[in-house]
């Protein structure tokens, strides 16, 4: 069974951009590539077990076991040592991906307090968007009274074939995303 904002883009949003943007062939039309979901630990390296809730937390919200990323340098003022272990991600693609995007939009963002939308402005010169999140726990996938500390994360849309930051945006509007007016 296909994840339900793939049909949407397939058969609802790619004719829409396609006819907005006078895209000559539908290969033109920008496409979510994959999402990339980071979540940064401070204090991994001085209690091993933050990062091991980390990875259980993450996995439980993506649905794939994250990677851990460790330090390239050392950097003093941080208190972080080259090799340590600093943070994990995973990179969604094809079904997963379009899943943990309908999670995201309409069952996590609601969840957010005073929430009055998402900046417009995050968008890199690619074209590609960040949303940064202050807490896991607006996830139901997460226990709430298993979580040790509250951690943020960050989720990258990987947007391929859009020329500018417009047409971006208007994909992921079109995806349902709820961009501040």
């Amino acid at each position: 069974m296909a994840a339900r904002l793939k049909e949407a883009y397939e058969k609802r949003i790619l004719p829409e951009m396609r006819q907005q943007f006078q895209y000559a062939n539908v290969m033109e039309v920008p496409r979510l590539q994959k999402i990339v979901v980071n979540m940064g630990i401070g204090d991994g390296q001085s209690d091993p077990r933050m990062m091991e809730n980390a990875v259980v937390e993450l996995t439980a919200i993506t649905g794939q076991k994250p990677s851990i990323r460790k330090a390239k340098k050392s950097i003093a003022n941080f208190k972080v040592r080259e090799g340590a272990n600093i943070g994990c991600m995973v990179t969604l693609r094809g079904q997963r991906m379009y899943e943990f995007m309908d999670r995201l939009l309409s069952i996590a963002i609601p969840r957010i307090r005073d929430f009055r939308g998402v900046s417009p402005k995050s968008f890199d010169k690619f074209g590609n968007y960040t949303l940064g999140l202050r807490e896991q726990t607006i996830f139901p996938e997460v226990n709430v009274d298993a979580v040790t500390k509250v951690r943020g994360m960050n989720i990258t849309f990987v947007i391929s074939g859009a020329r500018s930051a417009d047409e971006s945006r208007e994909l992921l509007r079109k995806f349902g995303m709820p961009f501040r007016a």
